[in-house]
């Protein structure tokens, strides 16, 4: 049921740690790169709620998230495909909205799956700790792929490409695509869906968001505020630590050999992380079961912040392995610790769409960093793209101290 969800993070990571290098190699300006992201959390705010919603009333021979799930896949490989080959800063950001929409549109039916098919017991926690270790997986390996095709190609005597957009990140698109559409085809092929207990004829109302909003379960509105500070960090990590770690270590040049060398670096730094994530997530429903998840959410989340403020403090490209462990602990256990709390209040009827309105406490805070990180980059930060990653520690850490006050409660 899981594997399906490597692929997703092989295509998800490929972008998250190579677009703002994309954007570089396209002329942007460091201060310019955050608002051209706004195009993928503005997409996943709007797609997220309404593929849930329908999700939640469909059932055919096909199932009920599948069809969701595998046309996500299908787009998102073509678009994976065309990504390397944009000529222009509009034509990376249009692309990389239609991606983001079609990534959301297979990643959320599949954990909507997740809480369909397990108990709300210790089985959900494990469920998701499962998926946090293919989702790790997947990372682990996009990240290392323009590394080691880099090395491919040097013993092949392939050139790396200097002008424009390297050829290894072109090749690890390519790989992405094939991946993505690969494992998640395998999982629909091998896993089965429940049928709803509530038969979509029965739930043929119409799409109201004010009514669901009031009726959140006052877990969830906990949740959202944690999950609100916790994504700005992250999305302040994903937007600006590769150009951070290749501009301070290596090189201010985007055309140098030096600074591909430092994206390369950054990549396997992302990996590093995602490692850390794996087996992090091996040892979740172990530690859950000792801690709670709350309070396993806390101290990782503590984790994480520690690690990105420490940044600054590093002496070498070297030594920023070091924080890589704290922050992928903290993103374990964000993959994992807020859906594990969240699932057993959800109702039975509803639970695609509110995983998806649960998701805009994800999506907007990354909003809000588009449109404002921009001019803190510039203003405050004056150009230094750490800085930015150092500021999303620190956001972190607010979340942390909001997880400690999470009310738990179970569904009627």
């Amino acid at each position: 049921m899981s594997l399906g969800f490597l692929g997703i993070q092989f295509g998800w990571a490929l972008q998250m740690s190579n677009t703002s290098a994309i954007y570089e190699y396209l002329g942007a300006d460091p201060e310019e790169i955050p608002l051209l992201w706004l195009a993928a959390p503005a997409s996943g705010l709007i797609v997220q709620p309404l593929v849930g919603y329908f999700s939640d009333r469909t059932w055919n021979r096909f199932g009920r998230r599948h069809p969701y799930v595998l046309v996500g896949a299908i787009v998102s490989s073509i678009t994976l495909i065309a990504m390397p080959h944009v000529s222009s800063l509009w034509m990376a950001a249009g692309l990389l909205w239609v991606m983001d929409t079609a990534i959301n549109a297979s990643m959320e039916p599949m954990r909507a799956t997740v809480v369909d098919s397990t108990e709300p017991t210790n089985q959900q926690a494990r469920g998701f700790a499962i998926q946090s270790v293919c989702i790790g997986t997947g990372a682990i390996l996009a990240a290392a792929a323009p590394w080691l095709l880099d090395r491919l190609f040097a013993l092949l005597s392939i050139a790396p490409q200097e002008d424009g957009i390297p050829l290894t990140i072109r090749w690890a698109y390519y790989l992405g695509a094939a991946v993505f559409l690969s494992t998640v085809v395998w999982t629909l092929i091998t896993t089965q869906e429940r049928p709803p207990r509530i038969k979509p004829d029965d739930r043929d109302e119409p799409f109201e968001l004010i009514p669901l909003l009031q009726a959140m379960p006052a877990t969830m509105r906990d949740l959202g505020l944690v999950q609100f500070f916790t994504w700005l960090g992250i999305f302040c990590f994903f937007i600006n630590f590769s150009p951070a770690i290749a501009h301070h270590f290596f090189s201010i040049h985007e055309s140098s050999d030096l600074y591909r060398q430092g994206i390369q670096w950054a990549g396997l730094c992302f990996a590093a992380y995602n490692g850390v994530c794996l087996l992090f997530s091996l040892l979740l429903p172990r530690i859950t079961q000792c801690l709670g998840c709350r309070t396993t959410h806390v101290l990782s989340l503590i984790a994480g912040g520690v690690g990105l403020l420490s940044l600054g403090l590093m002496p070498g490209a070297g030594w920023v392995l070091v924080p890589m462990v704290g922050f992928g602990i903290a993103w374990a256990s964000t993959l994992s610790m807020p859906y594990a709390m969240l699932s057993p209040v959800l109702p039975q009827g509803d639970r695609g769409v509110y995983i998806g309105l649960f998701n805009a406490f994800i999506t907007i805070p990354q909003i809000v960093a588009a449109l404002g990180l921009g001019w803190a980059i510039e203003v405050i930060f004056n150009g230094d793209q750490l800085m930015a990653v150092m500021f999303g520690g620190l956001s972190l850490l607010v979340a942390a101290g909001l997880a400690a006050r999470i009310r738990l409660e179970t569904s009627d």
